[in-house]
């Protein structure tokens, strides 16, 4: 059960992702049209003032469409065989349910006003109006349709009922699914808002305390995959504001910005977006303490890995390739972190900082620093002072721990120089096991060979039972655990590191784990028919 979950906290990452480049681009549209920060160019009516106008419309289109994307988006990492049918019907028995909704809701009473699409529990969904069930009912839906998608995507129908096979039997099933579900969500989903509606004052105003527990369990929950069920609530749900944090943030961004008030009190419930804020700060002081405690003779191999991970992590606020990296070694130390994050968070906001900060400094500095620059200084230089003193308290605590229990961190191993396998070592493996190579594996593609390697790590195509991935591990299910090699052979082909629980391995790939997925699928489809073949 706790892998399922795993799998479907790791597939709500793929929307979510795209919320990154929007949200830099509303960011600085807002700053653009700002005659304070740019000049007179940006006056209202202006060519410059207009043409950024319309790059901010299309800039919202991610947010305007969240639940459509969690939808289609989903499917793509939970279907286990044709995900882009699977994409197809999701979408169409979302439709349906809303469509359902909105006949049931005209039709009968259930207290509900649909005339205003803009009123508080309404919205308008692909065109359709409908009740606001944000990405809840998104959720939700999507799960009926993977599941029907898994289940009945390949059943059997008579010679001539045919054409209702595949795709179009599982939106028949979904349509069948859909109608009770309208009605039970016209019933009960109202008074699930109003309770959300006092949820949203309760969290807003739990103060200092409540950022401090939301972005500990948010931190520590991240080896397990479930910290997506922490923040997207906030982030893109309606937790502590209607919308979620993030488009509340952009669409009151000029407000904010032009208002000489405290961000806290323009903003309360932007601390509830502070899970952010470690991923610039921790880096800076965590790599340092690595770099300095690495032996002599390791000392440039480990910043030519530090460095570069660190990097990703600040600018971009990818940080599992660099968190996991302590998180195997020293787990204490992981603890630690989480409660440094939530002491970083707590004393910001104390001091008076809210806001919807981006994964990484490239995002804080576009839709943070830059817009707030001309009234909210002060707010600023709170983020910047409190989070490098933090990253001197991470140097100097990592430091201290690592000489003190002899944590073998990277660059103080025992063990000899990981060496990367090239693609004559597989082929040379794979003629050794009497294997065929299959044209993927032959590839020069730096990705194809990573797939190759992390597939042999694994025992072989014959021993993987399912793959997916999240944004930077790629999640593996085996036949037999005994046969998956030690983490030295996944880390020669490139990876930052192995989870491993049972049967269930997560392979700590990077940004480009989709890409090895592809390769990765493409080569068990290929030797698995070699295999049948042989047999």
């Amino acid at each position: 059960m706790m892998q399922k979950i795993q799998r479907f906290g790791g597939a709500m990452i793929v929307p979510v992702l795209l919320l990154a480049f929007n949200g830099i681009v509303l960011a600085l549209s807002t700053v653009f049209q700002n005659p304070d920060i740019v000049g007179s160019i940006a006056t209202e009516g202006t060519f410059w003032s207009n043409i950024w106008g319309v790059i901010e419309e299309g800039a919202w289109t991610v947010f305007n469409h969240m639940e459509l994307l969690f939808v289609i988006g989903l499917p793509i990492s939970l279907a286990k065989k044709a995900s882009g049918r699977a994409v197809m019907e999701s979408f169409v028995i979302y439709m349906t349910w809303n469509t359902f909704m909105n006949a049931i809701l005209q039709t009968w009473n259930f207290g509900v006003d649909l005339s205003d699409p803009e009123a508080i529990g309404i919205k308008s969904i692909g065109g359709v109006t409908t009740l606001d069930t944000s990405i809840i009912g998104a959720i939700l839906i999507a799960g009926v349709a993977i599941y029907l998608h898994n289940r009945f995507y390949d059943t059997t129908l008579p010679e001539w009922l045919g054409v209702f096979s595949g795709s179009s039997f599982v939106v028949i099933l979904g349509f069948v699914a859909a109608l009770p579900l309208a009605f039970l969500a016209a019933w009960v989903w109202p008074p699930i808002q109003d309770g959300i509606a006092q949820l949203q004052g309760f969290m807003a105003s739990s103060g200092t305390i409540g950022v401090g527990i939301y972005v500990f369990l948010e931190r520590i929950l991240l080896p397990t995959g479930l910290h997506h069920f922490i923040y997207q609530p906030f982030d893109l749900g309606p937790a502590v504001v209607q919308g979620g944090t993030i488009s509340y943030w952009f669409e009151h961004l000029s407000e904010i910005a032009n208002s000489t008030e405290s961000l806290r009190e323009l903003f309360p419930g932007g601390g509830f977006q502070f899970q952010n804020v470690s991923k610039v700060f921790a880096p800076i002081g965590i790599g340092g303490a690595f770099i300095a405690t690495s032996k002599p003779e390791n000392r440039q191999k480990t910043m030519a890995l530090v460095i570069p991970t660190a990097l990703t992590a600040i600018l971009s606020g990818i940080t599992e390739p660099f968190e996991f990296t302590f998180l195997f070694l020293a787990p204490q130390l992981f603890a630690v972190h989480a409660f440094f994050a939530a002491s970083m968070s707590m004393i910001m906001y104390a001091l008076g900082v809210s806001a919807t900060f981006g994964s990484g400094f490239i995002a804080n500095f576009s839709q943070f620093i830059l817009p707030m620059w001309a009234n909210h200084k002060d707010a600023i230089f709170i983020f910047l002072g409190v989070g490098l003193a933090f990253s001197v308290i991470y140097y100097f605590f990592f430091r201290w721990a690592i000489l003190r229990f002899n944590i073998k961190t990277p660059g103080r191993e025992d063990s000899g120089e990981v060496k990367m396998y090239s693609k004559k070592d597989f082929k040379e493996k794979q003629a050794a096991g009497g294997v065929a190579m299959s044209s993927v594996r032959e590839s020069d593609n730096p990705n194809a060979q990573k797939a190759a390697q992390f597939i042999e790590g694994l025992g072989g195509a014959q021993n993987i039972t399912d793959v997916t991935n999240c944004a930077t591990r790629l999640r593996v299910s085996v036949a037999d655990e005994e046969q998956v090699l030690d983490d030295d052979f996944f880390k020669g082909g490139g990876a930052h590191g192995i989870v491993r629980n049972g049967k269930a391995f997560q392979v700590i790939v990077g940004l480009d784990v989709p890409k090895v997925r592809e390769f990765f699928e493409e080569i068990i489809e290929d030797e698995n028919k070699d295999y049948e073949g042989d047999e």
